[in-house]
């Protein structure tokens, strides 16, 4: 705008904003902007139905008496009107005993603790896992198995998983412990994301935690979106095409998922990780693979560049983190710093 100014002062404001283009209602605006005056506030005068002050005092020594000072105010002016008595309406009551600061919740509420969200980020695999079960059906209507999985944040591996007829700390544990040595993770390196299961939260897997040099991490209560890869990967266990819906009983609920979780962890092609598959991104071969995929595309250009009508064809790259719930673009340059 500053060159339609120095312009308009030699060939005037019209010509100027023909020669660059610019709307001249632009040109005044930034000339003059518009100040809004300053709004008054607005003084309202009292209205001639209000009660008179001497009468809500009426009302606030009715309300304050020992007959009515635990009763509600629908209550003070049914009892009051059985006895040939008015004093104001039910709203008007709690209106005069707001502007005194009296209405309040008298029963004790429950005060729910401020849960901070999880802010988790992983750049590597076995840096961050999260856990969750969900039920699957059993042969017969109420009875259900309970799935329990171990998912690497990064790779999207699943690291350890197991099924029990019913939930319990016991088998969080033995999940734990089992998955930790399976894939020789350092003490103080992992971070472990759960829900508020009792079968998480219990003393005893608390312990575990500690002894095992583990960080723990929960979601906020009712709140899916801070476990939402675990939430994703079940979504894809059930909406297999090879999903029974019910099993017939537990061994052969066992023998489906040892061969799924095989399948899934060295066959499924995830978008979320450069359609590679979990095993690939977990044992750090992502880069090679990728490598080699490029030299196909590349081939394949060469040959035929006429028919790469966008250019030359990239390999969609591996993501080089992955967050539950990434702080805007603002804040993450500040989380990584530190």
């Amino acid at each position: 705008m500053s060159a339609v100014t120095e312009l308009a002062a030699t060939i005037g404001a019209q010509a100027a904003c023909g020669v660059l283009e610019v709307p001249r209602a632009s040109y005044y605006r930034h000339r003059k902007p518009y100040t809004a005056p300053p709004r008054q506030a607005r003084v309202r005068s009292p209205s001639p139905r209000a009660l008179s002050a001497a009468e809500r005092q009426v009302v606030l020594d009715t309300l304050h008496g020992e007959r009515f000072q635990d009763r509600s105010a629908g209550h003070v002016v049914a009892a009051l009107l059985s006895e040939d008595t008015w004093l104001c309406s039910e709203r008007t009551m709690y209106r005069i005993l707001a502007a005194q600061g009296e209405t309040q919740e008298r029963r004790r509420q429950r005060q729910h603790p401020v849960y901070v969200k999880p802010q988790l980020r992983a750049d590597a695999p076995n840096q961050v896992w999260t856990r969750d079960y969900t039920k699957v059906r059993g042969p017969a209507r109420g009875i259900w198995f309970h799935l329990f999985v171990l998912l690497d944040l990064f790779s999207r591996c699943v690291v350890g998983w197991t099924l029990a007829r019913r939930p319990s700390a016991a088998v969080a544990r033995h999940l734990l412990r089992q998955s930790l040595a399976q894939h020789h993770v350092a003490s103080g390196t992992l971070t472990v994301h759960n829900d508020r299961g009792s079968e998480f939260v219990a003393d005893d897997v608390s312990k575990l935690f500690e002894t095992l040099d583990v960080t723990r991490s929960f979601s906020r209560p009712r709140t899916s979106n801070d476990n939402a890869y675990s939430e994703s990967h079940f979504k894809t266990t059930k909406y297999h095409p090879d999903y029974p819906g019910a099993f017939d009983g537990f061994e052969a609920a066992w023998k489906y998922f040892e061969t799924f979780f095989a399948w899934y962890n060295t066959d499924h092609r995830h978008s979320g990780i450069a359609w590679l598959t979990p095993e690939v991104v977990h044992t750090g071969q992502a880069r090679s693979t990728l490598a080699r995929h490029q030299v196909t595309k590349d081939r394949a250009y060469a040959a035929n560049p006429e028919r790469f009508v966008n250019g030359q064809p990239m390999v969609t790259p591996l993501p080089e983190e992955v967050w539950i719930n990434g702080p805007p673009a603002d804040e993450k340059n500040e989380v990584l710093r530190h």
